[in-house]
């Protein structure tokens, strides 16, 4: 009965660590990169690759998330290898909030944000007292109104900061009001308001097409680039740099602006 009891203690170890691995439990040259990213654009790119990296001798296993916290989060618990999906303002935000050490490794593309409406054909017919939506985390709310005071709607107490709150609107002569979503619940509330600030990868999922359908739009010299991201202990992974190397080739700056149209821009 003993010997019954350790042996089922030691299996039950055995499996709990086996458990807790996550992506590392395959770790190795030849085994797949886990790679997290949002479905449109990042893993439309990273399923363009796939055969490309295959052929290299680099095998990428793609998670799919429609959202901006989990890709992190499963990155720092290490369930996966490497994230594609944000900007370095949203990632240094998010290692502030949460102690993670994740670091970027290649710049890929630019999303250009924008403003869009389901009520009004142009800025200009916007009436005042108009509820403007935007994004919830720090980064895109500071994002966002940027580009409203670049549109004239509104003026912020510093014209650049990219991390200023509502709080910071100093000027609103419409007398707009402002709610706060989640980034990718936004596309499907777009009718509750007037206007809605959206995060491009989400507006190509929803069906929107930035060049046409935004009332405004940043322009390709946004600083707010797309990175490839991992672990900082994670960085030297040549898997990583193959990965890395694909994403920044002529190959893959030709396929984005074939495909987006101007939507998704390629990284300078």
């Amino acid at each position: 009965m003993l010997r019954r009891s350790l042996l089922t203690l030691a299996l039950a170890a055995v499996t709990l660590s086996a458990c807790g691995q996550g992506a590392d439990k395959a770790a190795g040259p030849d085994a797949p990169l886990v790679v997290g990213a949002t479905a449109v654009p990042h893993a439309e790119i990273l399923e363009h690759i796939k055969p490309l990296l295959a052929a290299q001798g680099t095998n990428i296993e793609i998670k799919v998330f429609n959202d901006y916290v989990q890709p992190n989060t499963q990155l720092a618990e290490r369930r996966l290898d490497a994230n594609y999906f944000q900007t370095k303002p949203y990632l240094d935000e998010f290692n502030a909030a949460r102690g993670s050490d994740l670091v970027t490794v290649a710049g890929v593309h630019v999303e250009p944000l924008g403003v869009y409406s389901r009520k009004h054909r142009d800025l200009a017919s916007v009436p005042a007292g108009a509820l403007i939506i935007l994004p919830n985390d720090a980064s895109n709310t500071g994002r966002s109104l940027l580009l409203l005071q670049s549109a004239g709607l509104i003026t912020l107490r510093d014209p650049a900061n990219p991390l200023q709150t509502v709080r910071d609107i100093t000027g609103n002569p419409r007398r707009f009001t402002f709610r706060e979503v989640e980034a990718a619940t936004i596309p499907r509330i777009l009718d509750q308001a007037d206007l809605a600030v959206i995060n491009t990868n989400y507006a190509l999922d929803a069906g929107l097409k930035p060049r046409t359908d935004a009332l405004s739009l940043e322009g390709g010299d946004s600083p707010y680039i797309n990175y490839l991201v991992t672990r900082s202990d994670n960085r030297n992974d040549p898997r990583i740099a193959a990965l890395a190397d694909m994403l920044r080739s002529q190959a893959v700056k030709d396929y984005i602006t074939g495909k987006y149209d101007g939507a998704v821009i390629p990284a300078a």
